[in-house]
């Protein structure tokens, strides 16, 4: 923010903007600051193992229901709160797909947290063993209000 400060104050000053003209200027350095701040945080909350992008998933030849992935892709899943589980066999790109998606909904300002199946049962074998079974499914059932995410 010091940089966006100092070239939006010289910037200011050299186009003989107002006082009110480099605030605004100043304020909106500031948000966006804090958006993409925010998404980087979402972004390492998730998890992802990669970043992928659904433009390099190659559709052509697969059983893989493009129309819904896109939908996916697009947040359609959002507005019911629901999770999405990716099941197929080894190399049918449920990871490719999942970070793409997960990704995808991250940067709209919702919030999302990958899981493979192995890391997944180990979590819920470990919260089983210290008596606070259902915690991690309590958590990801759980109802988030827009405005939380």
């Amino acid at each position: 923010m010091a940089g966006a400060f100092d070239e939006a104050v010289t910037t200011g000053l050299q186009r003989k903007r107002t006082t009110n003209e480099i605030l605004t200027d100043l304020l909106r350095a500031e948000a966006a600051h804090r958006h993409a701040a925010s998404i980087r945080y979402r972004m390492t909350a998730a998890k992802l193992p990669v970043i992928k992008d659904l433009d390099a998933f190659v559709f052509e030849g697969t059983p893989i229901n493009e129309g819904l992935v896109r939908s996916l892709h697009a947040g359609s899943f959002l507005p019911g709160r629901r999770n999405i589980v990716l099941i197929g066999g080894t190399g049918t790109g449920k990871t490719h797909l999942a970070t793409a998606i997960t990704a995808s909904v991250v940067r709209v300002g919702a919030r999302g947290r990958y899981f493979n199946t192995v890391d997944l049962v180990t979590r819920l074998e470990e919260e089983a063993r210290i008596g606070k079974a259902g915690s991690i499914a309590a958590q990801l059932s759980r109802p988030r209000s827009r405005g939380a995410r």
